[in-house]
């Protein structure tokens, strides 16, 4: 978990200034309108000012910075460089707009601007309370998952009038995490058009975090028809010496449950698209949630006070209370978790136990009170997972299924075949199988069509890690085949020893192509794939 004391005073602002080659762009494409009255809600050091400055006319600029030090550095360089008409406002961008967003008669012709990329977790009460209310006077749904650009997107949209241009730097994932799901529905319902530069590389150093350009125009009006979205893979800059217009009116846009849902979609090709609509009507194609149930892993609030190695059980005499666990990748290359793959762990001196200290002869042995203790010298026990039980040390819900699959991947998802009843943590979930069985679900869970549905599905931050919550897996595309007796050594055998990418094509010819799906179409959906995996992952591509 991230705790707020452990962050950077430059994470907590959310300080990742623009730069100015990026600034120009959007400054340039917003000019377009001729706008005489811009809002820039957290103007940070200025960098769009020096923009504004030299490329628009007769314009009156309106900043917020929190900062007051910041804000008075931004307006001595918006002075500066000619801007004339500038205020810049040292106060909460949020706070000043949940007041106004009725208010008809304050309304701008443009945004610009790079908002704060700070967790909901981290602001201030006060300033959580202000996006709470931004999202209710909207009528988007709120989560506390959120992010602060989320809001300030979601007031500065509001904060336009009818054909009016929002022009910004934010962050990547706004194509696929779940908090944004409410900003991407009103996008689509406020904006005419939408358009994302989505770049192959980072451009902010010191952050793992991708960033991209969301270009929107309002509506004319509500009842307007929107042309939906589309998005621009760029590499490099050179991009930035094109015309913005050509970029923004450029490109065929898509609408539908492409706009409605998660954007990722629309990075596939449109034949892709269609394969995927009409797999999701096949007969022998199911969500994930109709033939499996997800349920986390267990929740100890202090892993490494109970996830330990044989060394660990011996020092303290905790063989009575250990029980045989993965929660890793490392722990398990492969789809099988057998006797030899936990000796191997254990070898390695992994943390390969979990202690579950429960029963009424636990502090009766001196050394396991020990062990307790050391714990309680740690502060564990005030924890609040740990407090909040009794005794703080016995965990619940402790119990194993036939099938794990790990909450994070690399290059994609693996369900794991528990041949040992080994348990897991919260890092990982347990499956129990509806329909079938349990080998026969983790053979058929390798394919390209679920392995694109979880590039489609799941989400991605920093370091290009695949990470899928329980809702998430529940609909992922599951191909449903009759195998006798399905491959499952052979399978295992060839994920920890071929590339996955040589895995996927073998399972394609098998699964795939046993619904009856066409070589190309298997191929396309294979692409699919290896487009959003090394999207993903920053691997380089074709991208002109």
């Amino acid at each position: 978990m991230n705790f707020k004391e452990n962050q950077t005073e430059q994470k907590l602002r959310g300080g990742y200034y623009t730069p100015l080659d990026l600034a120009a762009f959007l400054v340039r494409w917003i000019n377009d309108i001729k706008p005489t009255r811009v809002l820039e809600p957290s103007c940070g050091d200025g960098a769009f000012f020096i923009e504004a400055a030299k490329r628009l006319q007769n314009v009156s600029v309106t900043g917020f910075e929190l900062d007051s030090v910041e804000a008075k550095k931004a307006f001595r360089t918006g002075k500066d460089c000619g801007l004339e008409n500038l205020s810049v406002r040292d106060e909460d961008f949020l706070g000043w707009a949940v007041s106004r967003l009725s208010d008809k008669s304050e309304k701008f012709d443009a945004v610009l601007g790079n908002p704060p990329f700070i967790r909901y977790q981290y602001l201030p009460s006060v300033f959580q309370d202000r996006a709470e209310r931004i999202f209710g006077e909207l009528d988007c749904k709120f989560t506390k998952h959120t992010n602060a650009w989320v809001p300030f997107i979601l007031a500065s949209i509001e904060m336009l009038r009818p054909s009016g241009r929002l022009a910004m730097v934010v962050p990547a994932e706004i194509l696929h995490v779940a908090h944004a799901q409410s900003l991407r529905t009103y996008l689509g319902l406020q904006c005419r058009r939408v358009v994302i530069v989505d770049p192959e590389e980072l451009w902010f150093e010191g952050t793992l975090q991708g960033a991209v350009l969301l270009m929107a125009e309002k509506k004319s009006e509500p009842s307007e028809a929107g042309d939906g979205l589309v998005i621009h893979p760029v590499r490099g800059r050179n991009f930035l010496n094109s015309d913005p217009a050509s970029i923004f009116e450029g490109g065929t846009s898509i609408n539908g449950k492409t706009v409605a849902g998660k954007w990722t979609r629309a990075i596939l090709n449109k034949s892709t698209r269609d394969i995927i609509d009409d797999l999701e009507n096949h007969s022998k194609i199911r969500k994930f949630k109709e033939i499996a149930k997800v349920d986390v892993g267990i929740v100890t609030g202090a892993n490494k006070f109970f996830l330990v190695d044989d060394r660990t059980v011996d020092e303290f005499d905790l063989s009575k209370w250990a029980h045989p666990m993965f929660g890793r990748s490392e722990h398990c290359p492969g789809i099988i978790y057998d006797k030899a793959q936990h000796a191997a762990n254990a070898v390695k001196g992994s943390p390969t136990n979990f202690v579950w200290l429960k029963g009424n002869d636990v502090e009766q042995n001196p050394k396991v009170r020990k062990y307790i203790r050391r714990g309680e010298g740690e502060s564990l026990h005030t924890r609040y997972k740990c407090r909040i039980r009794k005794p703080w040390y016995t965990v619940p819900s402790v119990y194993s299924t036939e099938v794990g699959m790990l909450k994070r991947a690399h290059n994609a998802p693996r369900l794991i075949l528990n041949r040992i009843q080994a348990l897991t943590t919260d890092t990982a979930y347990r499956i129990r199988v509806l329909e079938g069985a349990a080998d026969q679900l983790v053979y058929s869970f390798i394919n390209p069509l679920t392995a694109l549905s979880a590039e489609l599905e799941g989400r991605h931050y920093g370091g290009g890690v695949l990470e899928l919550v329980p809702s998430e897996i529940e609909r992922l595309l599951m191909p449903i085949l009759s195998i006798a007796e399905p491959e499952i050594e052979q399978l295992d055998h060839a994920i920890r020893n071929s590339s996955m990418d040589d895995v996927l094509e073998a399972q394609s010819r098998k699964i795939l192509g046993g619904l009856g799906l066409s070589k190309s179409k298997q191929t396309d959906v294979l692409g699919g794939w290896h487009k959003l995996r090394n999207r993903r992952q920053r691997v380089s591509t074709d991208v002109a």
